[in-house]
């Protein structure tokens, strides 16, 4: 029997699943990060699995792929108990993991990343003859197409995406977990990857999908699961849930999904950048020649491809990398010789993309890192003294106003959800009462409750008066949060859009393709 998206959806109760998960429960000292997990992911089916920050998604993943031992529970692979004790336990059973962020050697051709860790023996050359007519056989089944001669650095993201699928499946994977997929993919890389995850269910295949993106589970997954807080909460049939039910189940009450403003209302310009280009440590360009300004209430998004200079021109705006060339004019005052702490004096605030190594200290205290670049501020000391009390009251403060889990000011950071972490970086910039904020991906690695909360504030520093660069390579984010959408691609503005603008003409602009 075929499902709504054209692919076989198991029916029978009395089939046996591909994946049992019974009674896991895992612990890392006090905290409780996998509560009597019980999970059953029939054979040939695509199951997503969706829950908040710190909810137990990674730990469950990280048992099933040998990573981390279970305190107590069985798996159970086809029917049959087995010890994973190791990842390559896990690749003997059938199981592949694509990891978020690629497991490739960048310098090796797609052919000998494909090989690695099993050549074959010291016949390396028949080996290599066997793989690769291997690999052309994977790929055309799977319409996976990848040169295998291409060297990784050399390759677009979703092509090396690509090749961590074909590694998964040289090694024989019949399970694939999938963590995040999308997160560096133009729309139209992620519509190809949907269509191969199609192709792999279609022969057999079993994928589980882990992704905060309720709209992919929606559109590619034939059942879901929800975990809150260490537990299994619920388990739907993607054709008979919604996002709104999706959504409530992982936070626990109703979350608003779509953000809601007003009409924009322009101001003077704030930030001005002039012909500016910015080299990386080895003279290459990053951003090429690039103009535009913000203006006083209102939000511009810069939209792209990650790796098309977003990063290098933040960093440049907010006095971290010295440009090449071109100006930066911070309300009416050229700021290109002032460093990063003149800037926060004049009134920027900068929400960096990095919030683990640019935005927070995590071996600090959640008050440490609160006042993180601001310890000069004769309010929190004099001299060489600062006032611990009075730093911790305002931490405390912020905790409260921004909602930050656990309201622990004396816990270390590293010790906070990756929501939390963001929030305290939130709070921390936007309670300066910036005239401009530069935002670098807000809510990446965030969960559907915070990101409600960090789009709030976004937009309410807006409707404040104040200007707000933000850069995402999540569309959706761009689209809803943004007044003007400039789109970079190899270094270049290559257009302005508005909001309304459809995805698609964005996405193909992400490209490098006109529209």
């Amino acid at each position: 029997m075929r499902d709504l998206k054209g692919g076989r959806l198991s029916l029978d109760p009395s089939a046996v699943p591909a994946i049992e998960l019974v009674g896991i429960d895992k612990s890392f000292g006090p905290v409780h990060a996998n509560k009597n997990i019980n999970l059953n992911i029939a054979k040939g089916t695509i199951h997503g699995i969706i829950g908040e920050n710190g909810a137990g998604k990674s730990t469950l993943m990280s048992i099933l792929y040998g990573f981390y031992q279970a305190d107590h529970g069985e798996i159970r692979i086809s029917g049959k108990p087995i010890l994973i004790r190791d990842s390559q336990a896990a690749i003997a059973a059938g199981i592949g993991m694509v990891h978020q962020h690629f497991m490739l050697v960048e310098n090796f051709t797609v052919l000998e990343n494909v090989m690695l860790g099993v050549e074959g023996g010291q016949l390396l050359g028949r080996s290599a003859d066997k793989a690769r007519a291997e690999l052309e056989r994977l790929e055309k089944e799977y319409g996976l197409e990848v040169d295998p001669d291409g060297i990784i650095e050399e390759l677009a993201v979703g092509a090396q995406q690509r090749v961590e699928i074909l590694k998964a499946l040289y090694r024989g994977a019949d399970i694939l977990i999938l963590d995040e997929p999308t997160g560096v993919l133009t729309p139209a890389e992620a519509d190809h990857l949907f269509n191969v995850l199609r192709v792999l269910r279609e022969q057999g295949k079993t994928i589980i999908l882990i992704t905060h993106k309720l709209r992919e589970i929606m559109a590619i997954t034939d059942s879901v699961s929800v975990m809150r807080r260490g537990e299994m909460v619920a388990t739907r049939k993607t054709a008979e849930t919604t996002v709104e039910e999706l959504a409530e189940l992982m936070v626990g009450r109703h979350v608003l999904l779509h953000v809601e403003k007003g009409e924009a209302r322009p101001g003077p310009v704030l930030l001005s950048v002039r012909n500016l280009t910015v080299k990386d440590a080895r003279g290459v360009t990053m951003v090429d020649n690039v103009s535009f300004d913000v203006r006083a209430g209102e939000i511009v998004g810069i939209a792209g491809v990650a790796g098309n200079g977003q990063s290098e021109l933040l960093e440049a705006i907010a006095g971290i990398r010295k440009p090449f060339s071109g100006e930066i004019i911070m309300d009416g005052q050229p700021v290109a010789g002032l460093d990063a702490a003149r800037r926060r004096d004049l009134g920027l605030a900068h929400i960096p993309e990095d919030r683990h190594h640019m935005g927070l200290v995590l071996k600090f205290e959640e008050y440490e890192n609160s006042i993180l670049g601001y310890h000069r501020d004769p309010k929190y000391g004099r001299g060489a003294f600062l006032d611990l009390d009075g730093i911790r009251k305002d931490a405390e403060d912020k905790i409260a106003k921004y909602d930050i889990r656990p309201p622990n000011p004396r816990l270390r950071t590293a010790n906070f959800s990756g929501g939390n972490q963001q929030k305290i970086v939130v709070a921390r910039e936007i309670e300066r009462d910036p005239k401009l904020l530069i935002v670098g991906q807000p809510t990446r690695g965030v969960d559907v409750g915070a990101i409600e909360f960090i789009h709030r504030r976004i937009i309410e520093t807006r409707d404040a008066g104040k200007a707000v660069l933000l850069v995402s390579v999540e569309l959706d984010e761009i689209r809803s949060l943004s007044d003007r959408i400039l789109v970079m691609f190899a270094g270049r503005i290559v257009g302005e859009k508005t909001g309304e603008t459809e995805e698609q003409t964005l996405g193909l602009m992400m490209a490098g393709i006109a529209a």
